[in-house]
């Protein structure tokens, strides 16, 4: 058994946090519970966190004094500490000011001094306070419970050596059996053994728990658009199947992520009518100094967040105007009601049926933000979220534990679910060159 002091940021991050401990004792300091209360006004993620937080801790008091520690599922105990000034003696002369932080690193050092045969451990997502706490003696670690190793992601593709005639047998049939143990719509590449260029690419049908081929391109292209390499290709098959009703696509600038997900959406809405409208939405996240309010209505307020979907959009609307029949403007679109283009800052409480969603610049969403996001989806609908975990301009997560990077993890073994990583831009010769030397 451990005692685990948790800061204020953890708690703020994750409610639920207080009961992931397992046979643990979990310690608040009070400092902690006087800065949860100066966020519960606040109209968003933190201050509903904030508000939750206190509800768990207020309904835990039905069970015992906080003070002198109530049981928890698994066997641990939850307690509150109280601060004393005399606390701070015990730090060093630096650390002796009466600041929130000082105050909670010296009831951590109380505990360990008062209780020195339970190995103590100081969670918090504050580095600068994980360094403090070292300097002093007192173990500090991360809060990792959501986080992702962003090393390990699944990539959603995997290669196979075969022999030749099991790769012209996969050619002849249609199928294969499934090559050892794979991930529902998991995409292989099988190559022979002796001739690499003897390859084909197929993705598993966990129904038939076989390997199939990957859907081919129509003619006509997909909304006038071609996959460039091997994996836009996988992109395209999952984003036009409609059995599965979540995609994620990760990868770095210029991969295509956001145009093909668008061409799929139009294709879907435009020209099978499979789906009333596509909706495209992306968090509001500034790059660099942010410039502060914007002028005009909401419509102009949000034209520069939105103006990259918007280019995607012209570039689809210009190319299959050019190849087929003369096609509608953006503008003429949404005008239609085909096409939406929003904020996700307004989803809460929203049901959204039978529409081709797609969530641009996912990485900036925390997991809280994708469940949000995800449970708002309705009957027919069909998600795509898209983002590059390497790019991420919200202070508040990082590639580990930033919501799209969870979200694959999580989904990687379900049937409706499929995920694809991108890794060649196509952009152009110089994004695709900055993307690998900056």
């Amino acid at each position: 058994m451990k005692n685990f002091i948790l800061d204020t940021n953890v708690l703020l991050h994750d409610p639920q946090a207080l009961f992931k401990f397992q046979e643990n004792n979990i310690i608040i300091p009070i400092t902690v519970i006087e800065e949860i209360d100066r966020f519960k006004k606040d109209m968003n993620d933190t201050g509903r966190n904030a508000r939750q937080i206190s509800r768990i801790l207020d309904s835990m008091r039905e069970k015992g004094s906080l003070a002198k520690g109530v049981p928890l599922p698994g066997d641990g105990v939850l307690r509150v500490e109280m601060f004393s000034e005399k606390y701070l003696k015990h730090l060093p002369a630096d650390l002796r000011v009466d600041s929130g932080d000082n105050r909670i690193l010296a009831i951590a050092q109380d505990v360990l001094d008062r209780e020195p045969e339970l190995p103590l451990v100081f969670v918090t997502k504050d580095s600068n306070l994980r360094i403090k706490a070292d300097v002093i003696g007192i173990h500090a670690e991360d809060y990792e419970s959501d986080k992702i190793d962003i090393q390990d992601l699944y990539s959603g593709t995997r290669s196979v050596e075969m022999s030749a005639a099991e790769i012209d047998r996969f050619y002849g049939q249609g199928w294969l059996e499934t090559p050892g143990s794979l991930t529902p719509n998991e995409f292989i590449t099988i190559s022979d053994i002796s001739n690499p260029s003897h390859s084909a690419i197929c993705r598993f049908d966990s129904a038939s728990s076989r390997i199939v081929p990957v859907r081919k391109v129509p003619k006509d292209g997909i909304w006038s658009l071609y996959p460039r390499n091997r994996e836009q290709s996988f992109a395209l098959d999952v984003l036009m199947d409609d059995s599965i009703k979540l995609v994620t696509l990760v990868g770095k600038a210029g991969t295509g992520k956001t145009l093909l997900a668008i061409a799929a959406g139009l294709h879907k809405v435009a020209e099978e009518n499979l789906y009333n409208r596509l909706l495209v939405s992306r968090p509001v996240f500034p790059l660099g100094r942010d410039l502060g309010f914007l002028p005009g209505d909401i419509e102009e307020k949000l034209t520069p967040w939105m103006q990259p979907i918007f280019d995607n959009v012209e570039l689809l609307i210009s190319g299959h105007e050019s190849e087929k029949r003369h096609s509608k403007g953006y503008k003429e679109l949404m005008s239609m009601g085909l096409l939406d283009i929003e904020p996700l800052t307004y989803i809460r409480g929203r049901s959204i049926p039978k529409q081709f969603m797609i969530v641009d610049e996912a990485q900036n969403l925390s997991p809280h933000e994708i469940k949000t996001i995800v449970t708002r989806v309705g009957d027919g609908t069909k998600i795509v979220l898209t983002g590059d975990p390497y790019q991420i301009d919200n202070p508040y997560v990082d590639s580990s534990s930033n919501g799209l990077s969870y979200l694959v993890e999580k989904f990687k073994g379900e049937k409706i679910a499929a995920h694809v990583t991108l890794t060649k831009g196509e952009r152009s010769d110089l994004a695709e060159l900055a993307a690998n030397l900056l």
